[in-house]
């Protein structure tokens, strides 16, 4: 239901963008989240905007770095990654839901294919 791009290998200190959208139904209607997955660790919640207000949600790991964000007349959200670090290395997906649930993975019920984001030098 939901397509992610934009991942890639980065430096340390780099930025990356990563694009979802979401053929078939408009975006704008549902709460939206990124999380990403390293190997060996479980899904974790990065940052969700709510439907409604424009509410977001960071994890702490994140704060001050990454930035969601939504453009609605291209039906895409977007996360913008600044100075990442090798801990930031997994693959990402996005997520979105008609109900809020924050940064809890069960709470979405739609999903993209995830795109792989490597932090290294």
């Amino acid at each position: 239901h939901l397509v992610e791009s934009g991942g890639g290998l980065v430096q340390p200190g780099g930025s990356l963008r990563l694009s979802c959208t979401a053929p078939g139904f408009t975006l704008a209607y549902y709460t939206a989240a990124w999380f990403r997955h390293a190997p060996g660790k479980e899904r974790e919640g990065v940052l969700c905007i709510s439907r409604t207000d424009g509410n977001t949600e960071y994890a702490d790991s994140v704060k001050g770095r990454f930035t969601i964000s939504r453009d609605n007349a291209k039906n895409t959200l977007y996360l913008q990654m600044n100075n990442l670090k090798a801990e930031d290395t997994a693959v990402y997906y996005c997520g979105a839901d008609m109900v809020y649930s924050g940064l809890g993975a069960s709470g979405y019920d739609y999903w993209g294919q995830g795109t792989q984001v490597t932090v290294s030098s």
